[in-house]
């Protein structure tokens, strides 16, 4: 089975090398690996050049993007500069994270875990961050989501779900609409990925209402916004957070800006969150 992985890189030199060595030390290497060099201005790309000389699967591809990050579309907008470079023949597709150490067993049990039914169509294990006390899970999503740095996709899925939309909640909507499809998804909860970044630590000021865009975006409504935004502000201990969030939602609202997914895609969306919503309180 061929994976193809692609990496977006922005000054990432203090993480880079932990990354592809990594990848390297797999016990099942990828078919190809495009490390998407955006704007870096730092020894990023001295690094991508070592490991491609010893490594002739790993390949760089450069891209002059704006050099403030924001989520959404300027890493998407580098995963598709990669994937331009890309042939069709793999099985499944890869975007990953340059601030990120893998076991060396991640492709071989997520692997696993898409042979062992072939509906599922994104697969992952879970983010680790360091903490006083060592490595703790980075508890800003459930177990159950495979997050925006570790994601691999079926080739039939990531096709049927119009691959990877260029803007903030891409790595939501994604998964929301592969249930749409009728694929699964699934982690493997002992690959315990280290995230040597937390979320949201290099964005700009201005992305601070990103997130209740993203859930204008996919058709979330109102009162879903709100038990979301209040849910990820618990986790991030935050009240501001939600304050920005309702804030971002609004603006989007009257903006009206365009959806990620259509009216009977939002329909299902926000059936889905319900029904989830009602198994946590037990009710049916």
């Amino acid at each position: 089975m061929k994976i193809y992985i692609i990496i977006p890189a922005h000054n990432e030199e203090a993480y880079i090398q932990g990354m592809l060595q990594s990848i390297v030390g797999q016990s099942i290497i990828p078919k190809k690996v495009i490390v998407v060099n955006d704007a870096s201005t730092d020894g990023t790309q001295k690094t991508i050049d070592e490991f491609s000389e010893k490594h002739p699967f790993i390949e760089s591809v450069s891209l002059n993007s704006e050099k403030f990050h924001e989520p959404g579309s300027k890493v998407i907008n580098a995963f598709y500069k990669g994937f331009e470079t890309l042939d069709t023949d793999f099985d499944f597709i890869g975007k990953f994270d340059a601030d990120i150490v893998l076991p060396p067993n991640y492709f071989e049990n997520v692997l696993a875990l898409f042979s062992s039914d072939e509906k599922i169509g994104i697969a992952g294990g879970n983010l680790y961050i360091e903490k006083e006390n060592g490595w703790e899970f980075e508890a800003i999503s459930e177990k159950t989501k495979v997050r925006g740095p570790i994601k691999l996709y079926r080739k039939r899925c990531f096709e049927e779900i119009g691959g990877l939309k260029k803007s903030i909640g891409w790595d939501t909507v994604d998964e929301l609409l592969a249930e749409y499809h009728g694929w699964k998804v699934k982690t493997d909860t002992t690959l315990q990925v280290k995230h040597l970044k937390p979320t949201g630590k290099v964005y700009s000021k201005s992305s601070k209402y990103k997130q209740g865009e993203a859930f204008y975006k996919m058709r979330y409504g109102f009162w879903l916004t709100l038990i979301a935004s209040a849910k990820l502000a618990s986790k991030k201990n935050s009240f501001q957070f939600f304050i920005d969030s309702m804030r971002g939602y609004f603006q989007s609202k009257n903006a009206k800006l365009e959806y990620l997914v259509s009216e009977e895609e939002g329909k299902f969306v926000r059936n889905l969150r319900w029904q989830k919503i009602r198994e946590k309180l037990g009710i049916r």
